[in-house]
């Protein structure tokens, strides 16, 4: 359908908390989830938040195949997620990088529990229940925190570790979330 613009830090909108979904199965909502997995392709992006987007709704979506410029992921299934509960299955954290489509040619070393699970519903109102670790543990944290106002820089406790990626990383790809 559409290539949206997305918002970038610095934008009020991206510091509001979104509003929940009530209708499912819409035309609306349908084309709100085509734009959003247009605009994340299009960016080549491991996820997606409506509000990334300018839409104040409890959406996100997120999966990661094979992907030259994240050699390293596991593999994270493609998910639409709507009015998401995160519940952390450990007090474990652990510290990665990430990056942000909002937060253009920055990354930082997040802090993000290694196990949580997540529960919502689909486009169609369908229930999702899922418990995961490691990387799609973090990708839905991520995601999920631009539902509350919270951008990655906000949970970095070590500034040293945040910087522009190509220099940070030099002469590597690497993708923004």
């Amino acid at each position: 359908m559409t290539i949206r613009t997305v918002l970038k830090m610095g934008d009020p909108r991206l510091l509001q908390v979104a509003k929940k979904v009530n209708k499912f199965n819409t035309p609306e909502l349908d084309g709100l989830i085509q734009d959003m997995q247009d605009t994340m392709a299009a960016l080549n992006g491991a996820g997606l938040a409506a509000p990334q987007i300018g839409v104040d709704l409890q959406v996100v979506i997120f999966g990661v195949s094979y992907n030259p410029r994240y050699p390293k992921a596991e593999t994270v299934p493609f998910t639409i997620l709507i009015n998401p509960v995160l519940t952390p299955l450990t007090k474990k954290m652990e510290e990665d990088w990430e990056g942000c489509l909002s937060v253009p040619g920055l990354r930082g070393r997040v802090p993000r529990y290694t196990q949580l699970r997540y529960q919502g519903v689909d486009q169609f109102g369908h229930v999702i229940d899922r418990s995961v670790e490691g990387f799609h543990a973090r990708v839905v944290q991520h995601e999920c925190d631009h539902l509350q106002g919270i951008l990655y820089p906000m949970r970095i406790t070590d500034f040293r570790t945040f910087g522009f990626t190509d220099v940070l990383f030099p002469g590597e790809e690497v993708m923004d979330e």
